[in-house]
């Protein structure tokens, strides 16, 4: 079962942008996850008018704030931090912002742990992520191993369904002359794949 977020503002905002970053039909670089999670009471967050801030516009959030998302600021303590900590890693800078999307799945935000199926999923909104694979200027692309077996439930991405190679330690899902599609492990994942996450994090990093 899903939990959608209960704060009907953040909902809105979502809404009128089902994704963060630079619209990923636009981007170069594309991360795409299984659902945007915050913690039910993010409305009380000292950030909150920050969170609203970034799903305005998030480039110029970037540029604004030096950070990628608002989860990095020093005043938030909520849980969500070591994704971005991770994520920031990478080594992208504020002059990537319009460089850089996320999407995911789900086109609305959620709360606690999901488990997603099948039957939570807008067809119209697979069909978007779709043409941003396969269709739009991105030139990397990239999504965990989890992303990837729902993708392949939807009987959308049969492109996607086996290892094409490797980058860097990267798995290859697919490729073109225009496109490359990498797995990769979940920026939350921890312990025993500290060593894997940072060599992907240097791969990613030398694509830039």
């Amino acid at each position: 079962m899903i939990s959608a977020h209960p704060s009907r503002v953040l909902t809105e905002a979502f809404n009128r942008k089902p994704y963060q970053g630079a619209a990923p039909e636009a981007a170069d670089f594309v991360f795409i996850g299984l659902d945007a999670n915050y913690s039910p009471d993010i409305e009380a967050s000292e950030v909150f008018a920050e969170v609203l801030e970034y799903h305005t516009d998030g480039p110029v959030f970037w540029r604004k704030y030096g950070v990628h998302h608002p989860f990095l600021l020093r005043q938030y303590r909520g849980d969500g931090r070591q994704y971005h900590h991770r994520f920031a890693k990478i080594g992208f800078r504020p002059e990537h912002a319009d460089r850089i999307s996320f999407i995911e799945l789900l086109d609305f935000p959620t709360t606690g742990r999901n488990q997603l199926s099948l039957e939570d999923l807008n067809e119209s909104h697979l069909m978007r992520i779709r043409n941003v694979i396969f269709k739009s200027r991105a030139k990397f692309l990239f999504l965990s191993a989890g992303v990837q077996r729902l993708l392949e439930k939807t009987k959308l991405f049969s492109e996607l369904s086996n290892v094409k190679g490797e980058f860097c330690g990267l798995k290859v899902l697919y490729k073109d002359d225009e496109r490359t599609v990498l797995r990769h492990l979940h920026f939350s994942t921890f312990g025993t794949f500290e060593q894997q996450l940072q060599s992907e994090a240097r791969a990613i990093s030398s694509l830039i």
